[in-house]
C-alpha cells in the first residue's frame, strides 16, 4: 500500500508483488498479498496470471506464492513412488518421515485416468510447514489427491545426499507407505 493507505494499481502493485517475492525465501499469501496491495484476492490471482505470463517463475503452493529462485548448491531431485490409505494423520506421518530426514517435498502426483499426470505443488520442508498444510486439509475439508487413485501417488523431493534418499525410502517401506 503507499503511503496515503490507498489501492494499488495495476502495473506498480505488480512490480510491489515481485519485489515481495524476490525479497522472501518463504511462501505469501494472496490475502497478505491483497491485504498489502488494498485489493481483492482475485485481483491478486489475476497479477500472478499476468506475471506468468511475462514468464516470471512465480510458483503457487498450498502455503501461497513463491518465486523460484536459482540455488547456490545443488540438490538431488527424485520421485518416490508412495501408497497409503487417503486419511490426514497418515499424510501427516509421511510428509514428517520426508522433512524429518532433509528433504523438501516439493510436490505430489498421481496418474489420472481421464486427466493423465496431475501434479500438485507442495513446497514442504519442515514439521511447521506439514502442520500448516494437515490444518489447511481440515479447514478446508478438502480431499487428498491421492484419493483419486486409491492412495497410490508420487512425491517429487530435493535432499542433500543419496543417504537421506535410502534412509526415506527405508522408513517409508517399514511404514509400509513405500510402492515397491
Amino acid at each position: 500500500m503507499d503511503k496515503n493507505n490507498k489501492k494499488i494499481l495495476g502495473e506498480e502493485r505488480r512490480e510491489l508483488i515481485m519485489k515481495w517475492l524476490v525479497e522472501e525465501d518463504e511462501p505469501i499469501t494472496g490475502s497478505d498479498l491483497a491485504a498489502r496491495t488494498k485489493v481483492s484476492r482475485q485481483v491478486i490471482v489475476q497479477d500472478i496470471s499476468l506475471l506468468k505470463a511475462k514468464s516470471y517463475p512465480i510458483l503457487a503452493t498450498s502455503r501461497g506464492y513463491m518465486l523460484l529462485k536459482d540455488r547456490q548448491e545443488k540438490k538431488l531431485r527424485r520421485q518416490i513412488p508412495c501408497f497409503h490409505p487417503s486419511d490426514i494423520e497418515i499424510t501427516e506421518m509421511e510428509l514428517n518421515i520426508f522433512v524429518d530426514h532433509g528433504a523438501k517435498v516439493i510436490d505430489v502426483s498421481i496418474e489420472h485416468p481421464i486427466y493423465g499426470d496431475l501434479t500438485a505443488s507442495l513446497m514442504i520442508e519442515t514439521r511447521r510447514d506439514v502442520q500448516q498444510f494437515v490444518k489447511n486439509l481440515r479447514d478446508t475439508n478438502a480431499p487428498l489427491l491421492s484419493e483419486l487413485t486409491d492412495g497410490t501417488h508420487i512425491h517429487t523431493v530435493e535432499v542433500d545426499s543419496e543417504r537421506a534418499l535410502r534412509e526415506i525410502e527405508s522408513e517409508l517401506e517399514k511404514k509400509g507407505m513405500l510402492l515397491t
